[in-house]
């Protein structure tokens, strides 16, 4: 059997820098400043995290969990003050329709969004936009676990590409079906791929982020971008009131997958297979503080590995694999006494 790694499994080693401020590192990536992006679920990103993604430098991803007239507007309202404005979109149904309705109000990344990717409806879906639309739009797809499904939906005509199945903080892809695999050995086997064959579709590390040392990894595997979810969750950007614990007094919000029960009921009436959960999340406060934090930590993380650009981090990292017992000594063990 192949051994597949996760975030957790690896660690990169210091190397000597010349960098004397932080400031010297630049975290372009195509045409963004920041490799971030916000997930498009229902309680992540609408026109108001798509709008603060865009100020930040990132991008956010306008869900399609509502009618096509709700996304829309929602894209109206974000090209406004955006450039870049992105929106999802699925593989099946109205597709078509809510692509050329989302491009008419402004949209100009569509994500084909569906948890398997590497699925012959994607292929028809992404032939069939590029088709119709060229060169005009991106198109991001997805999602992928494998090198054959990266290559598969890069010469189906993806401009980038999602990879991991089953790795999020609320999917349950993995106990509920038995398939997915480790999101960071997917980085790995993508990348290799990719540069086996000069392909040119970019990468998505999207599930399983849960810091800034794991974005940092995740870029340095090979990943163009990471999509996050969990770390955005709870903001005021996010859609959702801000409630109150009324025996804590906490202040929360709703955080739910896309597969799970509730959100399936919310979008369509009924479920059929749940790959997800629904949980809740401390308030945050505003997403220009989280973002700022983990831009902040990235930017540490390539200046330990000596250098100032992400293609540079890719080129020079050194990897090592840890032990259980490593993990515990790298984590703040004061906490665990």
């Amino acid at each position: 059997m192949q051994e597949a790694l996760t975030y957790d499994d690896v660690l990169l080693v210091p190397q000597y820098s010349d960098i004397r401020s932080r400031s010297e590192i630049d975290l372009k990536t195509y045409n963004f400043k920041l490799p971030i992006i916000s997930s498009p679920m229902d309680s992540v990103t609408e026109s108001e995290m798509a709008i603060a993604m865009d100020k930040a430098g990132g991008l956010g991803i306008i869900h399609r969990y509502n009618n096509i007239e709700e996304q829309a507007y929602e894209v109206s309202k974000t090209k406004k003050q955006s450039e870049k404005v992105a929106a999802a979109v699925g593989i099946s149904g109205d597709y078509l329709e809510r692509s050329s309705e989302l491009i008419k109000n402004g949209c100009n990344v569509l994500c084909l969004d569906v948890a398997h990717g590497h699925h012959i409806l994607m292929k028809e879906a992404l032939l069939t936009l590029r088709k119709n639309c060229g060169n005009l739009i991106t198109i991001i797809a997805g999602n992928v676990a494998t090198p054959q499904g990266y290559m598969d939906l890069s010469n189906w005509g993806a401009d980038i590409i999602r990879a991991n199945i089953g790795g999020g903080s609320i999917c349950t892809t993995r106990v509920q079906t038995g398939h997915g695999f480790p999101g960071l050995q997917t980085i790995f086997d993508c990348r290799h791929i990719k540069e086996s064959f000069n392909l040119k579709a970019g990468i998505i590390a999207d599930g399983g982020i849960r810091n800034s040392g794991d974005i940092v990894k995740a870029l340095a595997a090979g990943a163009d971008f990471v999509m996050i979810g969990s770390l955005l969750a709870g903001t005021d950007e996010t859609p959702g009131a801000v409630m109150i614990n009324p025996e804590t007094q906490m202040k929360y919000k709703i955080y739910r997958g896309m597969a799970s029960k509730e959100a399936q009921k919310d979008w369509k009436g009924s479920y059929s297979s749940h790959e997800g959960v629904s949980s809740t999340v401390p308030y945050k406060g505003s997403v220009r503080d989280v973002l700022g934090d983990l831009e902040r930590g990235i930017r540490s993380g390539l200046s330990y590995s000596g250098v100032r650009t992400i293609k540079e981090l890719q080129e020079k990292a050194i990897w090592i694999k840890q032990t259980n017992a490593s993990q515990i000594e790298g984590s703040p063990h004061i906490l665990k006494r």
